[in-house]
């Protein structure tokens, strides 16, 4: 990949040009001679032949769409010029399926430091979390989360507060000029980066959910919230839970219980609950917090110990994706995940509406027909109800996807599907049913960033690697998600977001092997304790997926 183009698969008629090309180049790949006469920006790619009205486009060895107009050998395909089309799938054409493992053997006897919990799995954090039944208890909620965050050391900076501040100062002094001539921050000053003492040194976190639901709307959405929560309730780096109900919602107490034994029949984490039509708001929120506080003295308890690597849940997620995306950073988390799968952990690859055209290679990839049927009925409602109001999955790609070459969902997901590498499906889960296999899974969620890292999270997921080729700070409330970047450019604009660059494969000055291995180095890191960025900034992104369409 040292060279300024890529043809990605053999049977490609598509080649990507990795540095921006001007009109008229003429330019050599693999023995043939091409005539850019347009000019391709970096990460756009130039057909290698003649294409007809109505011929089809091949990347990544799949059909990602057809001309819609003749395109001359060595010209980019665009918008204009090309339209999304996709190869159907059937559980029926199921065709045998084999990969060679990589070799794990070096990482066999490796571990991170992570909290041990009682169902065996492990977290990489320790949070208590606190969440509202209905949107209705949102504002006990931030009350909460102010009181809790400033004394006990959790709050983010107050660098903006200050910031204001001195500017109310100035303005009552009359100097508006010093106002519009001071810079603005470019980092944290040193002041805001001091951390504060904590007086549970081993409780990561209390972590503070809102949400716009709970009543209204469908009783199929209040039941989802419960099974959400429940989800959350029962993962391995939650420790303790706080719950507060109005009495009257749809999203039912009761419900929530019966989730949680559901997926955990033997739950015994710290549990509280506080209905707040049972008094007074004063009654309600003293009584929260006392227990509470409470809890927070007995998971302090928890320390963190030795942990094996099959011990890993890691959610493969992509967002902001460019041209890059399918070439370096996503098949670096593919290879990942594969030595994951290898160790015996887990790893949970999101987003249906970006699995679109590579449908059949996921179900020959399934270890039984059960589970290939689940995932092609599950592709097939999803794309039904998008399409029946008007938003097919054909729709997916964002204004800034396809400013950076990804024309045509099938483009996108093909490169997408790369995060999953090429190990055996081991299993197929339905938004908020939790993992339970080792090896790769398949999780039903929108494309949406924060609905599908909250609902990889839900599905077990102890860390999230989030590839990502423009930039975007996501994160999650209880587990960690790591941006890892397609290109060295993103990374050193945004170094406050990007934990991980992948640019060296767009150079060539690593493998996409040689990344990978450095990436799990990192993964181990963060299992252990290092803070993500998205974790330093305190993103705590939690949107349910009302399962309505969603992209």
């Amino acid at each position: 990949m040292a060279s300024q183009f890529l043809k990605v698969h053999p049977s490609d008629n598509v080649i990507v040009a990795l540095r921006d090309q001007p009109a008229g180049a003429d330019v050599t790949y693999e023995g043939n001679l091409y005539n850019l006469q347009y000019g391709v920006s970096a990460k756009h790619k130039f057909v290698t032949e003649d294409i007809d009205t109505g011929g089809a486009i091949i990347m990544y060895g799949v059909l990602v769409g057809r001309a819609t107009q003749p395109i001359k050998k060595g010209e980019p395909i665009t918008t204009f010029n090309l339209k999304h089309d996709a190869h159907d799938y059937s559980t029926a054409n199921r065709k045998p399926y084999s990969y060679t493992q990589p070799d794990v053997s070096h990482w066999q006897n490796r571990t991170f430091k992570g909290y041990h919990r009682e169902d065996g799995r492990v977290g990489t954090y320790n949070y208590w979390l606190v969440v509202p039944l209905v949107f209705c208890e949102n504002r006990n909620v931030l009350i909460m989360k102010d009181a809790f965050e400033r004394e006990l050391g959790y709050a983010q900076t107050d660098m903006y507060r200050d910031q204001v501040r001195e500017f109310l100062h100035l303005y009552q002094q009359g100097d508006m000029r010093t106002i519009k001539n001071l810079e603005t921050f470019v980092d944290a000053p040193a002041a805001a980066k001091k951390k504060p003492e904590r007086p549970f040194k081993n409780v990561d976190g209390v972590k503070f959910l809102t949400h716009e639901g709970g009543c209204g709307g469908t009783r199929l959405d209040a039941n989802t919230l419960c099974s959400l929560f429940a989800a959350y309730a029962v993962h391995p780096n939650v420790a303790g839970i706080t719950v507060l109900s109005l009495g009257c919602q749809n999203s039912e107490l009761k419900t929530l219980e019966d989730e949680i034994r559901k997926r955990d029949p033997h739950f015994n984490k710290p549990f509280f609950a506080f209905e707040h039509q049972k008094g007074t708001e004063y009654s309600l929120m003293s009584g929260a917090i006392k227990e509470t506080f409470v809890g927070l003295t007995k998971i302090n308890e928890f320390e963190r110990s030795d942990a094996p690597l099959s011990k890993l849940s890691v959610g493969l997620k992509c967002g902001g994706s460019d041209g890059f995306s399918g070439i370096s950073a996503n098949p670096v988390l593919g290879h990942l995940s594969d030595l994951v799968v290898g160790l015996g952990g887990q790893t949970l690859l999101a987003e249906f509406p970006e699995l679109n055209g590579v449908e059949q290679e996921l179900l020959n990839r399934c270890v039984t027909e059960e589970k290939a049927a689940k995932f092609e009925k599950l592709m097939r409602d999803y794309a039904g109800k998008a399409e029946a109001v008007g938003s097919a999955f054909a729709f997916n790609p964002s204004p800034g996807n396809i400013k950076d070459g990804l024309i045509t969902d099938a483009i996108k997901s093909a490169g997408a599907a790369k995060k999953g590498g090429n190990a055996y499906v081991s299993d197929v889960l339905n938004y908020t049913e939790r993992a339970t296999e080792s090896g790769l899974h398949l999780v039903c969620t929108p494309g949406n960033d924060v609905e599908a890292t909250t609902g990889q999270t839900a599905a077990g997921a102890n860390i999230i690697l989030f590839t990502t080729g423009l930039g975007t700070p996501t994160g999650n409330p209880i587990c960690p998600v790591a941006k890892v970047a397609t290109n060295s450019a993103l990374a050193q604009r945004m170094p406050d977001v990007i934990d991980f660059d992948c640019g060296a494969v767009v150079d060539g000055t690593q493998t996409i092997e040689q990344n990978a291995e450095a990436l799990l180095e990192y993964v181990i890191k963060v299992a252990s304790g290092e803070l993500t960025k998205a974790q330093q900034l305190g993103q705590d992104d939690f949107i349910p997926w009302k399962r309505g369409v969603s992209l």
